[in-house]
């Protein structure tokens, strides 16, 4: 009898584990095809080189190293850092003040300013780049109407010095209400005992920000400075299109994706091209995890202790600070 029960249990968790393999069966058959076999195409033809003697053949590692020695994916890869280093926090910040001044209650109209700050992220980004390098334009654009109106020389936006700076406001008004809706969804779940604490103890508001707001929102903090993190190493569609009007300026190694992409399609180097975006992958992962390790660390050590006494919260300790 104890035998046949043990082979009933057996036979009801080997059912058990079909039926939850059949749901997520198709999962991972899209996932496997979508996902996993473009990579390992890609690091296939990583290991290959083209030759004018003998054709495809086998180099190994050749491709990486030389990746690592040109110095164009170099210089492609300190723009786009240094476009992370400047343009990341400034939207980033922009977004939270934003997302807080729409919690606080206080501004009027709060529906229509998070639409209108959001409504940027639903114009699709070609849209938006043409609709700004039309802007930039010295010839024909807001700048060289402005120009020609007041009798003044503004700055070319899409010069070699600044088109960089150009192209971080095109992607800063794109994302910033995207962040902002991450900030604000996050802010809406914090408990409402938590300002009532804050409130009995005289906090003021700037106090509440820093000691509640903040701590609490800090793990939507780091999934935008992650997503953030990652298009910015993907930067490519906006150089790709102001390409065409600042050819001067933007070069086919820009940015690592654009240099990639030029090296595929308009050289003909499909098995270097992979290289270079493995390599821009392997680094992009690398930079993204010690984000999230640090972003959850210091998540870790943030705290808010809150007591009731005859049905009143008290704020009693706040661990942890933010910046």
């Amino acid at each position: 009898m104890a035998v046949a029960r043990v082979a009933t249990g057996r036979g009801v968790a080997r059912r058990r584990s079909l039926v939850g393999w059949g749901f997520i069966g198709p999962f991972l058959a899209v996932f496997a095809l979508v996902f996993l076999a473009p990579i390992g195409y890609a690091i296939y033809l990583s290991l290959f080189r083209n030759r004018l003697i003998g054709g495809n053949s086998f180099v190994g590692i050749d491709n990486y190293t030389q990746a690592l020695q040109d110095s164009q994916f170099w210089s492609a890869l300190g723009r786009v850092a240094l476009f992370l280093a400047v343009q990341v926090p400034i939207m980033l910040f922009l977004a939270l003040l934003v997302a807080l001044a729409i919690d606080s209650g206080r501004l009027y109209g709060k529906s229509f300013f998070r639409i209108t700050i959001f409504m940027p992220y639903a114009v699709p980004a070609v849209v938006a780049t043409l609709m700004w390098g039309f802007m930039y334009g010295t010839n024909f654009g807001l700048i060289g109407n402005i120009n020609d109106a007041f009798g003044v020389t503004l700055p070319d936006p899409l010069s070699p010095d600044l088109v960089l700076a150009s192209i971080g406001n095109i992607v800063t008004w794109e994302f910033v209400g995207y962040n902002m809706l991450i900030f604000y969804s996050a802010l809406r779940v914090v408990p409402a005992s938590l300002y009532e604490a804050a409130e009995i103890d005289g906090a003021s508001q700037l106090r509440i920000i820093r000691a509640i707001k903040l701590p609490a929102i800090r793990g939507a903090l780091v999934i935008a400075t992650i997503f953030s993190v990652i298009g910015s190493f993907q930067l490519f569609n906006e150089p790709a299109i102001l390409q065409n009007i600042a050819p001067n300026a933007i070069t086919t190694y820009f940015t690592p994706n654009l240099y990639a992409y030029s090296l595929s399609f308009s050289g003909q180097q499909y098995n270097y091209s992979a290289a270079v975006a493995i390599v821009m992958a392997v680094i992009t992962m690398v930079i993204a995890y010690v984000v999230q390790l640090r972003g959850m660390r210091r998540e870790g050590q943030t705290g808010i202790r809150v007591e009731r006494r005859r049905g009143r919260p008290r704020l009693l300790s706040i661990r942890g600070r933010s910046r």
